[in-house]
């Protein structure tokens, strides 16, 4: 019993011993093999490998994939103005040689996104000195990042190489301050209300020009229709004249018999329309007089 348990022990005791040995290295990472604190080999190579037991040997993985990095913080930088901007950035970066990177730079990724982060930062703000507010927002924000990305390869492959390599440079945010940005927001809504009322000033301007022109064309319309219309009552009256005239010249007795009758049909129109007028020495009704003095003359003619 006692020599089974030692065999099952010692078979433990290599498995564990065989699996310190071995280790995998995935395809999106670098294998660091260690050897009394020293890089023994570099595995850039995806698959199982071997190694010796800790503490003589120890691995330790670095990311080979394409890392980004963005601005972290919001910090202005001076135009050649001297504007306050605030430039959002972010890079795009890949560890290529994991020896030079962990000799210069730290042991995992975050040690060389601190370093890549202030080196990115101090080319931009050298750049940003340079140009106006126009040319970053100008289609020269093209060279600008171009011009950056130059600097920063400068230093991270230069005498004491990174092991790095930056892909791209990219900003994704220039803007003004807080500060001038409210300013020129409330500039910007001035204008803009300067705008609108000289439209509205110039709209009125020309609906009182329409209004005006309207009731000139009215006033003299109306005019040309009052005109036409006396004229041609005017002509009507002349023409009824020619007719009264006419027909009246044909019998003046029965024409002054006929108006007369117009005479009083305009004076009694209403019921309480009063004359006071003496009958028989008034000519106004020599009409009425004149319709019983025939009758009265039949029977002295008789005589």
């Amino acid at each position: 019993m006692n020599r089974i348990g030692f065999i099952v022990s010692t078979l433990l005791v290599a498995v564990a011993l065989l699996s310190s040995t071995l280790f995998v290295v995935d395809q999106r990472q670098f294998g660091v093999v260690y050897a009394l604190g020293q890089i023994k080999e570099v595995i850039t190579e995806p698959g199982l490998n071997f190694k010796l037991p800790p503490p003589f040997q120890n691995v330790s993985y670095i990311d080979k994939r394409l890392l980004t990095l963005e601005s972290p913080d919001t910090e202005p930088m001076l135009t050649a103005e001297k504007q306050r901007m605030v430039i959002d950035w972010y890079v795009r970066w890949r560890i290529t040689d994991p020896q030079a990177y962990i000799r210069n730079v730290g042991l995992d990724e975050a040690a060389g996104a601190n370093q890549l982060n202030r080196v990115v930062r101090n080319a931009f703000q050298e750049e940003i000195n340079r140009r106006t507010v126009r040319d970053i927002l100008s289609t020269k924000r093209e060279q600008l990042m171009a011009d950056v990305k130059r600097e920063v390869l400068e230093v991270v492959k230069g005498s004491k190489p990174w092991g790095i390599d930056v892909v791209d440079v990219r900003i994704t945010r220039a803007d003004y301050v807080e500060a001038i940005t409210e300013s020129v927001y409330r500039r910007m809504e001035a204008e803009r209300k300067r705008v609108a009322n000289e439209l509205r000033s110039t709209g009125a301007a020309e609906g009182e020009k329409i209004r005006a022109d309207a009731d000139r064309q009215r006033e003299v319309t109306v005019a040309n229709a009052y005109r036409d219309a006396q004229k041609i009552k005017g002509e009507g009256d002349a023409q009824a004249a020619a007719v009264y005239a006419e027909a009246f010249g044909r019998d003046p007795q029965f024409a002054q018999f006929y108006r007369s009758l117009e005479a009083y049909k305009a004076s009694f129109n209403k019921k309480g329309d009063v004359l006071v007028v003496d009958p028989a020495s008034s000519d106004f009704f020599k009409a009425f007089r004149g319709g019983s003095a025939p009758a009265a003359a039949a029977p002295h003619g008789k005589k």
